[in-house]
């Protein structure tokens, strides 16, 4: 095996928490894109991101409500 097929991924603990809280917006229902860049938002409470959504508000205003 040469260099050129070992790929190393390194990925930083800012980047798999960006990631993580990504994943739980989507799972929470907002659009990916728009979790993308909340989850990168890290003054955004993720619980209140989430909760807004399950209290039946709407994506678009919890987006507005959020930032």
């Amino acid at each position: 095996m040469t260099a050129a097929d070992v790929q190393l991924v390194t990925e930083t603990e800012r980047e798999r928490v960006e990631h993580w809280r990504a994943e739980e917006l989507v799972r929470a229902g907002y659009d990916p894109s728009d979790a993308v860049a909340l989850a990168a938002r890290h003054d955004i409470d993720l619980h209140l991101a989430v909760e807004l959504v399950a209290q039946g508000c709407p994506h678009d205003t919890a987006i507005d409500i959020l930032i």
